[in-house]
């Protein structure tokens, strides 16, 4: 009789411990609504739309904010932002779909499928899988030769010709370099392999069977939704309104406008290794393929994080170790947008932070607030710890603006009359650019993105600030070089966000 007590003690204890378990975290059911309102707050975001799922089940799904600041309109579940390269883990799972399905192998050669891909090494264009370009190691440094791709009127086609004018910073598979058009490679052979296009073929595969009904692929789809939240940067200390990206010509590698609503439904598909709504709409093993890592990311040494120690990339997703557990992760960012997808497949819980202004680390900052919070470690304000670095940096930033512009105002002569450096100017990755006077000043314009134009004034001699139409392209010193009396060659800065690296651009002849 005693053991029977005993027992059933045991198997009480096991019970309540399962619950306790089990169940979703007090912050979530407590305090999440309150906390994102407060932040929101802090970091000056109009629009903010978060999922939760845990367990299969959506255990949190709201939008908070409004559509556009100084506007009533509020935000919801269904409200559309652009999710930037949260696209990646689509074009990933579409390849290792078709790997399933053996219409092709993730080792097969890129050549074999786009006669058109050269690098300007030869050897790696002979030799890049379609595994390599999924895994970021084609030698490229993260974002090269995105000043190009980032908003560029052209062709996909045209973005892959480009790839062999691309002098890479590392040698071939030696080093992770995060490369956007590597994933627009990848889509276009799923294009070669279905002859269907890559935004087809995300539609019929994914939107559909997962009822992610709001979703699109297209600048013009999210351009005119009435329930699509409005771009945001800060600039000067300042919200400016923004653009929408125009990222087709990118698709496979950042161009999916979803909701929280429906990237609750692709996360509750993904947790489930496949399944959806009782149906196996991926099989298990190509879910787990696009789990699996690839390439070393870096190794993570963080005082705020000591229990993260790796980082490696699969087929579109981040692959992480977290206390113990692992986690897949992704963040996406464009003009006015950043975002970010969390899975813990050990713990049944995924969730995606949407955010409408590109200058905030809260959509990491709560990312990171809900994986503590579903590993069980306790609660600290995560987002208060973010915004101190950001801030700092910010100001940073904001205080060398204004030196820069505080110089130009002080009326420096040109070495050369303005006329001098008129023209058209040429880079092999870019293509032209062209300087013209317009009024009193000079102005940039440029061959593949038409809503771009940069102001120059004289810094002296033969150096310029450039001010740019698209604040989020920065301010930055343009110098020209020159021989003798004539002016050769231009170079061009960016913000790190689109592309670390200057271009050179050489006058054309007339």
């Amino acid at each position: 009789m005693r053991k029977v007590v005993i027992n059933a003690l045991i198997q009480a204890i096991i019970l309540i411990f399962s619950q306790v378990v089990s169940a979703q975290p007090s912050f979530v059911t407590d305090s999440l609504d309150a906390y994102i309102t407060r932040e929101m707050l802090r970091w000056n975001i109009p629009a903010v739309a978060v999922a939760v799922v845990y367990k299969g089940d959506i255990v949190y799904l709201k939008g908070h904010g409004v559509i556009e600041s100084g506007k009533s309109e509020k935000v919801n579940e269904h409200t559309l932002f652009q999710i930037a390269s949260n696209s990646k883990a689509f074009t990933g799972t579409s390849v290792a779909l078709l790997d399933f399905q053996k219409r092709l192998s993730l080792e097969d050669k890129v050549k074999k499928y786009l006669n058109y891909f050269e690098l300007m090494d030869a050897y790696a264009t002979e030799h890049t899988t379609i595994r390599d370009l999924l895994s970021h190691r084609i030698g490229f440094k993260t974002f090269q030769s995105d000043f190009l791709n980032w908003d560029a009127r052209t062709t996909r086609k045209h973005l892959i010709e480009n790839m062999r004018n691309v002098e890479p910073v590392n040698p071939f598979r030696y080093e992770y370099g995060y490369c956007n058009v590597c994933f627009l490679t990848a889509g276009e052979v799923v294009h070669s392999v279905t002859d269907t296009t890559w935004d087809e073929f995300i539609k019929f595969h994914f939107f559909s069977p997962l009822e992610m009904n709001r979703s699109s692929t297209d600048y013009q789809s999210i351009a005119t939704d009435k329930n699509a939240a409005v771009p945001y940067t800060v600039f000067d200390n300042k919200l400016l309104r923004l653009d929408y990206a125009y990222i087709d010509a990118l698709g496979p590698a950042a161009s999916i406008n979803s909701s929280a609503s429906d990237m609750a439904q692709w996360m509750k598909m993904q947790l489930d290794t496949g399944r959806f709504k009782g149906v196996q709409v991926f099989p298990k093993e190509v879910i787990l393929a696009t789990w699996s890592p690839n390439m070393l990311v870096r190794s993570i040494s963080s005082k705020l994080f000591p229990y993260r120690t790796l980082s490696a990339y699969g087929l579109g997703w981040f692959v992480e170790d977290f206390y113990g557990r692992k986690i897949l992760r992704h963040g996406g960012g464009t003009n006015g947008f950043v975002t970010m997808t969390t899975l813990i497949p050990g713990e049944g819980a995924g969730f995606v932070v949407l955010t409408n202004t590109d200058a905030n680390d809260f959509y990491q900052a709560l990312s990171f607030q809900l994986t503590e919070a579903f590993t069980g470690l306790p609660y600290r304000n995560l987002s208060e710890i973010f915004y101190s670095g950001y801030k700092r940096n910010a100001s940073l930033e904001t205080e060398r603006i204004h030196r820069l512009w505080k110089e130009a105002e002080e009326n420096h002569t040109p070495r050369f009359p303005l006329e001098k450096y008129t023209g058209t100017y040429e880079n092999p990755v870019f293509g032209d650019l062209e300087i013209k006077i317009e009024g009193t000043q000079l102005v940039i314009t440029f061959e593949y993105h038409p809503r771009l134009k940069g102001k120059l004034r004289s810094l002296g001699d033969n150096t310029f600030l450039c001010d740019y139409s698209d604040v989020t392209y920065g301010v930055y010193e343009v110098p020209f070089e020159t021989d003798s009396n004539q002016v050769t060659a231009v170079t061009i800065k960016i913000n790190d966000f689109i592309d670390y690296l200057p271009y050179k651009f050489i006058r054309k002849q007339e």
